[in-house]
């Protein structure tokens, strides 16, 4: 795997970027697109700025990964899971339902608890181009940076101690460097969403090869800022 530096030893089972990080931690959720012009390949839900401040919530953000990821739940169920106690939980899930984030789940129980499941398996923005909009997508973003910033080290402590050399060999961090206008980028993270795309998908299909494991990959797209007199 190309990479202006990489660590010397596995230290992630996944991922794909540019100054890219490979690794993926996220649920998928964390697909997020920051570029208003791009296609949607893998049927995530597409946030406005009011459901962008929705998510922005470290529990919100759990308990929608924790469903896109893990299927339906309950709030009691999911409450150790995120942090909070089940009254809370509860509030949040409710909170995201009115956001169209979350829905009730038809699944056999007992009728004494609420189940809920995820609206898709995945979300995406692109910040709207006004005050409004920025600031919820950037709030999101800083949100998702931190959820995300602790997933490379549970994971080199979890799961690559356990890992098979023939899936080590995909695993590792790439830090990777390139020069390219803002079109070239665009250019460049819409092909790998094309390419990503039939695996993504494929985890609604409930058919998989033999063999086949879920893979998280985390991807970090960050451009330079402007330069004085650039």
């Amino acid at each position: 795997m190309a990479s202006d530096a990489v660590a010397p030893f596995p230290l992630l089972a996944e991922a794909v970027n540019c100054e890219r990080l490979l690794s993926r931690g996220f649920s998928h959720i964390v697909r997020e697109r920051q570029w208003a012009a791009m296609t949607n390949p893998y049927g995530d839900v597409e946030l406005t700025p009011k459901s962008m401040r929705a998510v922005a919530h470290p529990v919100r953000l759990a308990i929608l990964s924790r469903l896109q990821r893990h299927g339906p739940s309950t709030a009691t169920a999911l409450a150790p899971l995120v942090g909070a106690s089940p009254s809370v939980t509860s509030w949040h899930l409710r909170h995201l339902a009115e956001h169209g984030l979350v829905r009730d789940a038809e699944v056999e129980s007992d009728g004494r608890q609420r189940w809920w499941e995820s609206v898709g398996t995945g979300f995406r923005f692109a910040p709207v181009e006004d005050e409004a909009g920025l600031d919820a997508a950037s709030l999101l973003s800083r949100v998702m940076f931190d959820q995300a910033d602790r997933l490379p080290a549970v994971w080199a402590r979890d799961e690559e101690p356990l890992l098979e050399p023939q899936w080590r060999r995909s695993a590792g961090l790439s830090n990777t460097s390139i020069i390219a206008t803002a079109d070239e980028l665009d250019r460049i993270e819409s092909l790998i969403e094309d390419v990503l795309a039939p695996y993504v998908v494929r985890k609604n299909s409930g058919v998989s090869p033999e063999g086949a494991r879920r893979v998280r990959l985390l991807r970090y797209v960050l451009p330079s800022a402007p330069q004085d007199g650039s």
